[in-house]
């Protein structure tokens, strides 16, 4: 599957650094074009000629060792196809996040633009720092893949997370960056991203907090699967994800409305977005005063959108829908399933840490009509995304 793929291996200063020889070992039996890069750190952990005898080339380090000193770094970034950083130090992670270019490898990164996955590895509290985690959160959002580090025993002798991950599960990763699957081509997918706001007055409104991250994840990975997306985007911070139909709402009712003209063009409705449960009964034409008096706001329901288009879902459509719950979460989620007419509901807890409104990061259970319930790890928003879609393959497939 990988034969002929140039994947440049970068190998960081961390105990971890011996496995790189496993990693290499297991891309050239792939039929990989393995170019290693290391770290001057790296070369007290294993020694290059160890990865030079396995991936059948010289290990490069030095940034002006060659015949063209200062331009090796741009041939590397541009005649490569993925970048592989394992083990990856909290100090090629801040790098990474920082833009610093002080030697061959973070120089590299920073010119090239194929994909580039990391495999951290470090001490647990290391890995927990909140530096740590908010310049995997800033890689994250620039399109980098992070394989987790696995939970156990580490070199330090404490127990945790930060080892580097199992080799398998970094060539899995390898592969789903180099090799997407197009199994949507023959699809439309709609997704509904965002939050709504409902007005109070022309100045303010009710609203919540979902950024859209998780919507845009969706459609995203649709997107790359080769479906035609239609983004129904609600109110977000972030930009859409280009190559897919915008169609740019508020309210709920807009949204509602959106969903409505464009929903018989859908095989596949994934409805990301929060859509309040509520909004003003009289909105305010002119901004409202402060008076000093306490203001009394009358509420109703906004339209169920969820529920109206279950109601008119056809045979060869399905529904996916999110449960973003406080408490009894399984229940709830159940219920909304059920009522509503889904073929999946993706299930949230979102006073977990990691998961929810706003975070790079998801932690979800799936259910499925059929009475299945599928736990998931934290995982980015992209990952869970192409999860939810492998299993809309699933109902596929037992139709």
């Amino acid at each position: 599957m990988l034969l002929g793929k140039r994947i440049l291996v970068g190998i960081t200063g961390g105990i971890a650094a011996y496995k790189a020889a496993e990693i290499v070992s297991w891309l050239v039996r792939e039929g990989c074009i393995v170019q290693p890069v290391m770290t001057e750190s790296a070369k007290h952990f294993i020694a290059p000629l160890t990865l030079s005898t396995l991936a059948g080339r010289p290990v490069l380090s030095d940034m002006f060792a060659e015949r063209n000193p200062g331009v090796q770094h741009i041939d590397l970034a541009q005649n490569t196809d993925l970048c592989l950083i394992a083990p990856a130090t909290a100090n090629i992670i801040a790098k990474m996040a920082l833009g610093i270019a002080d030697d061959l490898l973070s120089t590299v990164l920073l010119a090239v633009g194929a994909p580039v996955v990391i495999a951290p590895a470090m001490n647990v509290n290391m890995y927990r720092h909140p530096a740590v985690q908010k310049n995997l959160e800033l890689l994250i959002k620039r399109g980098v893949k992070i394989v987790e580090p696995d939970a156990g025993r580490l070199a330090c002798g404490v127990e945790g997370k930060g080892r580097l991950a199992e080799t398998e599960r970094i060539i899995r990763e390898i592969k789903s960056s180099l090799l997407p699957v197009m199994d949507l081509n023959t699809k439309t997918v709609l997704v509904t991203a965002g939050g709504t706001r409902e007005a109070i007055d022309p100045v303010r409104f009710i609203g919540n907090r979902s950024s859209g991250k998780m919507g845009h994840a969706i459609a995203m990975a649709a997107r790359n699967r080769g479906a035609r997306v239609i983004l129904v985007n609600g109110c977000s911070h972030e930009p859409p994800p280009g190559g897919v139909e915008v169609i740019q709402v508020e309210s709920a009712q807009e949204m509602y409305d959106a969903m409505l003209r464009v929903f018989e063009q859908a095989d596949i409705v994934i409805k990301a977005a929060a859509v309040a449960d509520y909004c003003i009964t009289n909105p305010s034409e002119q901004k409202i005063k402060k008076s000093g008096a306490n203001l009394v706001l009358e509420l109703k329901p906004t339209i169920d959108i969820l529920g109206s288009i279950g109601k008119l879902k056809k045979p060869h459509q399905k529904i996916i829908g999110f449960a973003a719950e406080t408490e009894d979460l399984i229940n709830n989620a159940l219920h909304k399933l059920r009522k509503k007419n889904l073929d999946l509901i993706v299930a949230n807890d979102v006073t977990l840490h990691g998961a929810g409104f706003e975070s790079e990061t998801n932690i979800a259970i799936l259910l499925t009509k059929d009475g299945r319930q599928i736990s998931l790890p934290i995982m980015t928003k992209l990952e869970l995304a192409h999860i939810i879609l492998n299993h809309v393959g699933d109902f596929d497939a037992k139709d």
